[in-house]
């Protein structure tokens, strides 16, 4: 069965559809995340995947950019904001290999994982309580 996918969703789409995802995230959640921003762009650059030990810039969907709040202290003031950036190519191709997902879902879910590090949550946490919740 040929599954018929259409034009792949520009970065401004893709980035409606984090910030829908953003807003539909509880409230007490939310409140902690402060001024952290959320980005989408194509891929990741070179120098990230190489600090990240990734060999293919297909394998990263999303990156959380910041000190977590479990790390912070009064001397974190005055620093750059947190940001999440989320890389278009990469989820759309994990979007497609999955073939009965839903892409704003697999954006939420990609931006959720990210927050959580903002939460000092490491990747086995999140793996965790995803499967807890399943």
């Amino acid at each position: 069965m040929t599954r018929d996918f259409g034009t792949a969703c520009s970065a401004d789409e893709m980035e409606a559809m984090a910030r829908a995802a953003y807003a539909s995230l509880p409230a007490e959640f939310t409140a902690h995340l402060g001024d952290v921003i959320v980005q989408v762009e194509d891929f990741a650059e070179d120098e990230l995947l190489a600090e990240m030990d990734i060999e293919s810039a297909y394998d990263l969907t999303g990156v959380y950019e910041g000190l977590p709040l479990t790390e912070r202290s009064v001397e974190h003031s005055g620093t750059m904001p947190d940001r999440v950036r989320l890389f278009r190519v990469p989820i759309l191709l994990e979007w497609v290999e999955h073939g009965d997902i839903d892409l704003a879902f697999l954006v939420k879910h990609v931006l959720v994982h990210e927050i959580g590090h903002h939460f000092g949550l490491s990747d086995e946490d999140m793996h965790a309580l995803e499967d807890a919740a399943d």
